[in-house]
């Protein structure tokens, strides 16, 4: 039997890296899975690659930045499959060149910041908890980063959109704890997807030292992800999990 058999999950951000393989170890464990992806062309050959592996996957393109367009996504699952288990909100983005010190970042970037980040996740958990709840409980995994844990240098807009992942994380595993929904977070270290190994060739950037236990491949986050989804976890809520190769030990 698979970890997840007979649960219905929403993985966001599901097209590609991180996202791709949640989804992917999500499917191998039983789960209907539902990618909502922005990025058509990923979001469907991730969505064929789990159903060419025997897994059951549907691709929804999804802005995660869109209430409406969440609010349909949603939609269409329960359209499809009558029930919601599990909700991975992976969606988001990392710190850019237009990032820095408070003192120096535009207002848009932060506001890009918190909206592809943050206000994604606040989103899917304000159309998907009541969801849940009607599922007799479930698992939340939003996605954070130590960057949310630490401080760190010239990316005050993303550190900051992460920081409000990890409370907010907190205070609805509180909230929703009576009803049975789990809420986690996942804080990733730098992972080895296909976009931070392009931007590290182009700019021809050093292995981070900090990661004493080197790098991170997406199938390290996918499964804490899984074990966070799974009923393994059924005590488990409120928690921030670093997947962080010690980077947050010292």
């Amino acid at each position: 039997m698979g970890k997840l058999d007979g649960k219905v999950a929403i993985v966001t951000g599901g097209g590609e890296g991180i996202g791709r393989a949640g989804a992917s170890l999500f499917a191998r464990e039983g789960a209907k899975v539902a990618i909502l992806e922005r990025t058509r062309n990923t979001g469907e050959i991730t969505a064929a690659a789990i159903k060419d592996a025997g897994g059951t996957c549907v691709f929804i393109e999804t802005d995660m930045t869109e209430p409406s367009a969440v609010q349909n996504a949603f939609d269409r699952v329960m359209d499809l499959w009558g029930s919601l288990g599990v909700i991975y909100n992976n969606a988001g983005g990392g710190s850019s060149a237009a990032d820095g010190p408070v003192t120096k970042v535009a207002d848009e970037e932060f506001w890009r910041m918190i909206k592809l980040n943050l206000f994604s996740v606040w989103t899917s958990c304000r159309i998907g908890v009541p969801l849940l709840i009607a599922n007799g409980g479930g698992s939340i995994i939003n996605t954070t980063s130590i960057a949310g844990l630490r401080g760190l240098v010239g990316m005050d807009a993303y550190t900051a959109s992460k920081g409000g992942i990890i409370s907010l994380t907190r205070s609805l595993a509180v909230q929703f704890a009576p009803n049975k929904v789990r809420v986690n977070a996942v804080a990733p270290t730098s992972i080895q997807t296909e976009r931070v190994m392009r931007a590290r060739k182009d700019n021809n950037a050093a292995p981070n030292t900090k990661n004493l236990l080197g790098p991170g491949d997406p199938a390290d986050v996918a499964n804490t992800a899984l074990y966070l989804a799974s009923d393994e976890a059924k005590l488990i809520t409120g928690q921030i999990l670093g997947v962080d190769s010690g980077y947050l030990a010292h």
